[in-house]
């Protein structure tokens, strides 16, 4: 809580923490030290976060960029926080496991490769789910906020697993 200061973060860490060493039991030596084993877990753990924090932030001054270079949008200050916010209400209203997916490819940078086997899938229903999300928010982008398009430029990158 000290280094993170986010009751809901320091819970998320301590729940990947009990999840790791629960993971990891069998493999556990009596010779280590356990404090030692408990404290770089955790200090894993929270520099995973704030690297997860850190892309989100990068992701949301991305936004203010394209924005920015955008031909026709003449007060993008004020549009940032309608798109960002926006961007996440429709991320919301997705299909769990599309927003799931879609959120560790996008945000979190994850490969296509690495989501389909933390939720044991096939790469092809993790493209396609990706897919599928993009179509959604271009859509909903395009029927709800003048200069929708803007959010496909946000994901010039297609659904191919780079």
């Amino acid at each position: 809580m000290s280094y993170l200061k986010n009751e809901a973060d320091a819970e998320e860490v301590v729940q990947e923490v009990f999840l790791r060493i629960w993971m990891n039991r069998d493999s556990l030596k009596s010779e280590t030290s356990f404090q030692a084993y408990l404290f770089t877990i955790a200090y894993n753990a929270m520099k995973k976060m704030f690297n997860a924090k850190a892309k989100s932030n990068q992701f949301k001054l991305e936004l203010v960029d394209e924005l920015d270079d955008e031909a026709g949008v003449v007060d993008y200050e004020n549009n940032y926080q309608l798109v960002v916010s926006r961007l996440d209400q429709f991320i919301e209203q997705m299909p769990e496991r599309r927003k799931l997916i879609f959120v560790q490819r996008k945000r979190e940078g994850r490969s296509v490769r690495q989501i389909a086997e933390n939720l044991n899938i096939s790469v092809k229903t993790v493209e396609n789910q990706i897919t599928e999300a993009m179509k959604y928010l271009k859509k909903r982008f395009e029927g709800e906020l003048p200069g929708g398009l803007i959010y496909f430029s946000l994901y010039f990158e297609k659904a191919s697993g780079h």
